[in-house]
């Protein structure tokens, strides 16, 4: 690819040519909200911290992840005990992966997930979101493949209502072929179904139901689509009792594909209140795009604010590259000023995205050159620690920093083999005015930050 062609890329001309220039790799962007490929999110917020629970993307993997904040702007990545594909599994689940977690508070005080693995939904519980985490069901799925196999029994969300009657909404479709929508009310142990599941599935329906209730209104949201193109889209239905039935709304679908903005195929949400606030969290396609092969479907996580009014009907959302939240501070934590310089695969992935507080963008080192990344602090500086957020959070990477007071002799400060997570912390108490990272060939970093 020539470097025009690359620059084109780089100024995110996805949009047509007489469309308002994309932002997407403006540095300081809130969207994506985390750093790394996920989808499919939950969110609940206890004791101070909130939690987001995601597919790993591409299509799962053998655990959810979980990340955690006490700000709503800095995450920690971590992967519960359970699910795993493991410990849910069944001789039906097939080889499918651990996707589309639903957590909630039920009204015994205690927290549930309904999961998928492969075409069946399982369900667990926990003292707290942070866990631990364990099966609730007796070790079997609480929604089996044979319920209905003409669709995908995937994609369970729970709801909780004012008097803490519990419902369950599940299914989506096969070969993406719009599918159905399940519901049954569940009993107070939250594990048992009270009466038969019904079929609730409102007009445009594809997979990814989510409940929310207006005034006296239950406005069923969901998506429909393909999320590896640009169709995917969140509609919704409105219904007088959370069984239905849900009539589509007006100004559905209410969150689509803007190529003015750089958004492709945002969907499979969840929606959540601050006060009376409500925002939607949801996923979208990573830029640049589109990708080839399984990258199509390599995702990330995005919220913005939603307005919902007492009638059940819900306004046309402007999806963004960062939307206020409230009780989410107004910035990432920040470490000291650098310059970064290293070779780059292409200038979509130079060595600055690596400091530009924006996960959209990373630095990914050029094929056959040394996969080092050096920060230039401008003079000799303390440092105490450094934080990496490499490209995928849940893989091992070998990583090691280096320390330089003229650029010229250098001496290893810190290495850890097999380093996951996100961040990966590295304690240093150095001083230096040149530090260099050195990652695996080939290896993104979404933000290399000192302090």
């Amino acid at each position: 690819m020539s470097k025009a062609v690359l620059l084109m890329v780089a100024a995110g001309l996805l949009a047509a040519a007489d469309a308002p220039a994309p932002r997407w790799d403006a540095a300081g962007d809130g969207n994506p909200l985390l750093p790394g490929y996920f989808a499919d999110p939950s969110i609940v917020r206890d004791g101070g911290k909130w939690y987001i629970y995601a597919t790993i993307d591409p299509w799962g993997a053998d655990t959810l992840g979980m990340w955690t904040s006490a700000n709503g702007r800095d995450w920690t990545f971590s992967t519960p005990a359970w699910p795993t594909k493991a410990a849910a599994t069944s001789p039906t689940s097939g080889d499918s992966k651990v996707w589309a977690p639903s957590v909630v508070k039920a009204k015994n005080g205690r927290w549930y997930m309904y999961v998928s693995v492969g075409s069946e939904v399982w369900v667990g519980s926990a003292p707290s979101p942070a866990g631990p985490w364990a099966d609730a069901h007796g070790g079997k799925p609480l929604i089996a493949k044979g319920f209905a196999p003409a669709y995908h029994m995937i994609d369970a969300e729970a709801f909780v209502d004012d008097d803490g009657t519990a419902y369950l909404y599940w299914g989506s479709g096969l070969n993406w072929t719009n599918g159905h929508c399940f519901v049954v009310k569940l009993k107070p142990d939250m594990v048992s179904f009270d009466g038969e599941p019904k079929d609730v599935t409102p007009a445009n329906y594809f997979e990814g139901p989510f409940l929310v209730k207006a005034g006296r209104h239950y406005v069923l949201t969901y998506s429909d689509g393909k999320t590896t193109e640009d169709t995917y889209k969140v509609r919704y239905a409105i219904g007088d009792t959370p069984l239905g039935p849900f009539r589509e709304g007006p100004d559905s679908p209410i969150l689509s594909t803007d190529k003015t903005r750089d958004v492709i195929s945002p969907g499979h949400h969840a929606i959540f209140r601050v006060g009376s606030q409500p925002y939607i969290l949801y996923h979208r396609q990573s830029l640049p795009w589109p990708r080839p092969g399984d990258d199509a479907t390599l995702r990330q996580i995005a919220v913005d604010p939603l307005t919902i009014h007492e009638d059940g009907s819900i306004a046309k959302v402007t999806p963004s590259h960062g939307s206020a939240v409230t009780g989410f501070v107004a910035r990432r934590t920040r470490g000291l000023p650098v310059t970064l310089k290293g070779a780059a695969v292409d200038v979509v992935h130079a060595a600055e995205r690596a400091g530009d507080d924006n996960y959209a963008t990373l630095w990914r080192p050029a094929p056959g050159a040394a996969p080092l990344l050096v920060a230039d602090l401008g003079k000799v500086r303390t440092v105490r620690t450094t934080q990496l957020r490499m490209e995928y959070a849940h893989r091992s990477y070998d990583v090691a920093i280096e320390a330089s007071v003229d650029g010229t002799h250098w001496r290893q400060v810190a290495a850890k083999p097999d380093a996951s997570g996100s961040p990966i912390a590295l304690p240093l108490n150095v001083s230096a005015r040149y530090l260099r990272l050195r990652v695996p060939a080939g290896a993104g970093v979404w933000e290399w930050q000192l302090f």
